[in-house]
């Protein structure tokens, strides 16, 4: 029997554990186990002929690296078996896929519609930069779908949003706002980086766009930036392609190496991070210190029915308001000895972020609490050390408040 009958020689026919080590593989002639990386800028073509072929699109090779290249195609292919989708494009940044997602589906005088809880560069381009470009934009609560609906007009051509939400952890259903967005002949974007693929699947859900920041989980270790847009075929290599390819937001060979070796250990990663974070939330929710615990696999989350619902764990991020303010939220960071201040989130290593005097801190103070970022709000994001020893770190920090 050969190994082409084999019926897992058909890789959607793998596993996410299996695909997240072996998706999308393609092997040099050395026969090389780890992925090669292609750190080139051209290719060259047997003929002037072959060369027209190529450019023409009736010879699929590669061109130039600013928008096809084996190392990346590599990433991009193993992340659409891993979400489900048709087709991915790798992109240099998170940033980079969400602009790209947006702007490339978007002209003048068209409207988007979006939660108004999004990380703060996320709002910025929606809030401030797509309007310069003459496209409106209108932010809704998110909480409830009905909101999105109204805010529809005959020119919405796209809906945003984040599930969950950065920083404060609300959650949108995905489901019906795709319905909403779809009777009205938009597409909509989901930014699905704080559940990741493992914990959740927006286009099972009815998104018709998916973006991630490779940074957080996918890497998961702090060593490159990168983003992912994955959908159809279509949607991916229409628009989204043609926009890559002429203003070049490229993620490059070197990068999309790193993130394969990420890929490879994300399901564990993801798994173990989402235990703990599971075991410090109901730490927190029962701490005297606490004002309120944001998790969406927490009893207490305002949307739990909700989380469990769409989500298949509550991921690696809590969310968690201090008694007394930003003085003693500083107060308890500070005192930390395990977790790490800084603004990163998904890594290996555990980090607290104070939203309000960094990640949204350009944000009007009405703006921030009208989204529930409260000056005591601290955002953990769990990474792989003991959950003992978390718990023992933070419990330590509360003592000094």
């Amino acid at each position: 029997m050969s190994r082409k009958n084999n019926p897992l020689s058909d890789p959607t026919r793998r596993s996410p554990e299996t695909q997240l080590v072996h998706g999308g593989t393609e092997r040099s002639p050395f026969g090389e186990t780890s992925e090669a990386m292609f750190m080139n800028s051209g290719y060259i073509y047997p003929s002037s002929a072959a060369a027209e072929a190529r450019f023409k699109g009736d010879d699929p090779g590669y061109i130039y690296s600013r928008f096809s290249n084996p190392t990346v195609e590599m990433f991009q292919t193993r992340m659409a078996l891993l979400e489900g989708a048709e087709a991915a494009r790798g992109l240099a940044t998170g940033m980079a896929a969400v602009t790209t997602a947006l702007m490339s589906q978007l002209r003048a005088g068209d409207h988007v519609v979006s939660a108004r809880a999004l990380f703060g560069s996320c709002r910025y381009v929606v809030e401030d930069y797509l309007p310069r470009w003459g496209i409106e934009s209108t932010l809704v609560d998110g909480r409830d779908p009905a909101n999105f609906a109204a805010a529809m007009r005959p020119n919405t051509r796209a809906v945003f949003l984040e599930s969950p939400t950065n920083p404060t952890l609300e959650l949108v259903d995905i489901a019906a706002v795709a319905e909403i967005a779809h009777a009205h002949g938009a597409v909509l974007i989901v930014d699905n980086v704080f559940a990741t693929p493992i914990w959740q699947s927006p286009l099972a859900l009815g998104a018709d766009l998916v973006v991630y920041s490779a940074t957080k989980h996918i890497d998961g270790q702090g060593r490159a930036m990168g983003g992912v847009i994955l959908g159809s075929a279509e949607l991916i290599g229409g628009d989204i392609h043609t926009f890559i390819r002429q203003t070049g937001p490229s993620m490059s060979p070197f990068n999309a190496w790193v993130m394969l070796k990420g890929l490879e250990t994300l399901n564990l990663r993801v798994r173990q991070m989402t235990e703990s974070a599971a075991r410090v939330a109901d730490f927190l929710g029962q701490h005297e210190k606490i004002a309120r615990v944001l998790y969406p696999h927490h009893p207490d989350h305002p949307q739990y029915e909700l989380g469990k619902r769409q989500m298949r764990a509550g991921s690696s991020l809590v969310a968690f308001e201090v008694k007394g303010g930003q003085t003693e939220a500083f107060r308890l960071a500070d005192a930390l000895a395990v977790i790490l201040i800084s603004n990163n989130l998904g890594d290996a290593k555990s980090i607290i972020t104070h939203p309000t005097t960094t990640t949204h801190q350009r944000l009007a103070e009405e703006v921030r609490l009208e989204s529930g970022i409260t000056p005591g709000l601290l955002r953990l994001s769990v990474g792989l050390e003991s959950a003992d020893d978390l718990i023992a770190d933070l419990d330590y920090g509360l003592s000094q408040i």
